[in-house]
């Protein structure tokens, strides 16, 4: 039986959920990804709102390192769970920054988060199962 090299990963999913589900993770990845490159390359405006978030601007390019990581792991399906809690724990630290500073822009790390989840949800059947949506 021959296999398609150019076939969606459905993991149990129909083809449309699957469609979907990789659309939104393609979409908050790409967001997620250009985050960690941007922190990877330091430019200045990275530094300054490092600074005014209280953290050292060395620290920059270690966090872009492990949200990098973080997003190939959630790309991966057989790692994607992991690479889902692991993003959610990284943006409840952006969160908890955020909250700190009275800073009302912590709701966006949390629709990211949810947006991470709604991807993986649409594209694996077992996390369906994991968290079903009861009617």
């Amino acid at each position: 039986m021959a296999t398609n090299a150019y076939a969606i990963p459905t993991t149990g999913a129909n083809r449309p959920t699957a469609i979907g589900g990789w659309t939104l993770t393609g979409l908050t990845a790409a967001f997620m990804l250009m985050d960690a490159v941007m922190h990877v390359l330091d430019p200045a405006f990275v530094t300054q709102a490092f600074v005014q978030l209280g953290y050292p601007a060395a620290l920059a390019r270690p966090l872009g390192v492990v949200e990098l990581l973080c997003v190939i792991a959630y790309l991966v399906p057989e790692t994607a769970v992991l690479g889902a809690v692991l993003l959610t724990g990284y943006l409840g630290g952006a969160t908890a920054v955020k909250v700190r500073l009275e800073d009302p822009w912590f709701l966006f790390a949390i629709a990211i988060a949810v947006l991470i989840w709604g991807g993986l949800w649409l594209r694996d059947r077992r996390v369906r199962a994991l968290l079903p949506v009861r009617r």
